[in-house]
Formats: structure tokens, C-alpha cells, sequence
């Protein structure tokens, strides 16, 4: 497995905003992580990150313990929030820079020339961050992002910002390296966009883990004689059928009923 998370808990004080997370993921998966304002979706992803330390359970990247090893399981995996941050006295061409020593990446300017031809920057290699637009920050985010080909890419509402001819590009790099062996944790309220790209989810609700499995698995568990039921259908029965979110078993555990894939 490329992640493997085991029974995960972050608490703030008296506040339990993930609880008991349990899931895997596989190269090439592309796992929408679901749920509504305030079930634990970020605080997920930045334990994964090593951003903020889990209170217990464990998490591994490509066979790398991030507390344990959290240098060489940070450098196996990217995350883009909802609203990077990015260095505003810093040029484009700069925050390239910055990441390529930061990863010790080799021979990276074709890389990121290729990366700012694709996302249409390139003339703007020169500007300063500080005066990108909210799209065009949220380009560069990426393009960081994809520098060091990390095996697994977290995206937090990727679209935010993006134009239509964006929204094209990063959807197809999605699906580009997803065939490549690359796993995808992707974020967002766009239930469309969830259904579009992803081959697995991961539903949490309270920080408790209602689902995890492929969206088949998910239409024949809450699509009832449905076959059609959309992935908004598919979320609300999920959610509202159990306010208590149950945690379920993760999607490679011995009793889950996914024939395949990650969540």
C-alpha cells in the first residue's frame, strides 16, 4: 500500500476531530475525502502531511513512518490546502527554485518549465506572488506541488479560483498521473467534481469514518433500487442515515466489501 493509515485520532483539548480512522490507499487511486464543514477533513490531511502530530494511530507513505520518519515520508507525498501560501516577495520562477533545493530535485528547470507552459505561467515566471491573482496562486501551488513527483498529492478544493481551461488541466494531470502509479487524496464540496475523477471515497462524519470504498460499493450500499443515484444522493443518505458515524472498517481490512481500490 502507498498510505496506510491505522486507527487515527486528533483531539484539541475536549474537541475529538478525528476519531478512530482507519483506511489504505494504492498507487493510482484517486480517493475523494467527503464530508460536511467540520467532520475532520483537513485535520486529516494535515496529520498525513506531518503538519500537525496525530494524538495516537499511526500513518505510513510508501513505507514510511511520518512521525518516525517524517522526512523521507514528507518527501513521498504533496499537499495543497484550500488556500496555499505562498511567499509573496518571491517570483514564481523563485518558489520553483525554493522547492527543488527543499527536495533536492535534480535537473528541475525543464520540469518546471514544463509544468508553467501547462498551467499558463509563463509569463508570469517573473511576478511576484504577491501579485497573482487568487487562480493563478492557486496554479503555482500546484505546479510546487507536482515539482518533485510525489507519489501521493493531496489537494484541498483544488478547483478554488481556477478558470475553465484550469479546471481542464488539473483534472487532466489528476487522471495523467493517477495512470502513472500516482494516489490522489482529493477534498471538496464539488460532489461533481468527486464523481468526475475519483475511483474510491472516504465519506467521514464527526471525525468517524461512515464509508470507505469504491463509489460502486457506495451506490450499492446507499443507492437502495436506485442504480442512477448520484453522488450527492449517495452523500446525504450516507450521512443522514447515521448521525452517530459509526466508524466502518477500512477499505483493505479482510471484511470490507470494495473489490478493490483505496480509501
Amino acid at each position: 500500500m502507498l498510505v496506510e493509515v491505522a486507527d487515527l485520532h486528533k483531539s484539541y483539548q475536549t474537541t475529538h476531530a478525528v476519531q478512530g480512522l482507519t483506511f489504505s490507499v494504492q498507487p493510482g487511486e484517486v480517493v475523494g475525502l467527503v464530508g460536511p464543514n467540520g467532520a475532520g477533513k483537513t485535520t486529516t490531511m494535515r496529520c498525513i502531511a506531518g503538519i500537525i502530530p496525530a494524538t495516537s494511530g499511526t500513518i505510513a507513505v510508501d513505507g514510511f513512518d511520518i512521525a518516525a520518519q517524517p522526512v523521507k515520508a514528507k518527501g513521498r507525498l504533496a499537499y495543497v490546502p484550500d488556500d496555499p501560501r505562498l511567499f509573496d516577495a518571491l517570483t514564481v520562477n523563485e518558489h520553483l527554485e525554493f522547492i527543488a533545493s527543499a527536495y533536492r530535485v535534480q535537473d528541475w528547470k525543464p520540469r518546471a518549465e514544463a509544468l508553467l507552459t501547462r498551467f499558463q505561467l509563463t509569463d508570469k515566471r517573473k511576478a511576484l506572488a504577491g501579485e497573482l491573482s487568487r487562480g493563478m496562486r492557486q496554479k503555482v501551488a500546484i505546479c510546487c506541488a507536482y515539482l518533485h513527483d510525489p507519489a501521493f498529492i493531496m489537494l484541498d478544493e483544488p478547483l478554488t479560483g481556477l478558470d475553465p481551461r484550469g479546471i481542464r488541466e488539473m483534472k487532466d494531470s489528476i487522471r495523467e498521473r493517477a495512470a502513472a502509479g500516482a494516489a490522489f487524496f482529493i477534498s471538496s464540496h464539488l460532489l461533481a467534481l468527486v464523481e468526475d475523477l475519483c475511483t474510491s471515497l472516504l465519506i467521514i462524519l464527526g471525525g468517524r469514518q461512515v464509508f470507505a470504498g469504491s463509489i460502486a460499493a457506495a451506490r450499492a450500499q446507499f443507492g437502495g433500487p436506485d442504480a442512477s443515484a448520484s453522488l450527492e444522493d449517495l452523500f446525504f443518505r450516507a450521512t443522514e442515515a447515521q448521525p452517530e458515524a459509526a466508524a466502518q472498517p477500512g477499505l483493505h481490512s479482510p471484511d470490507s466489501n470494495s473489490p478493490g481500490g483505496a480509501a
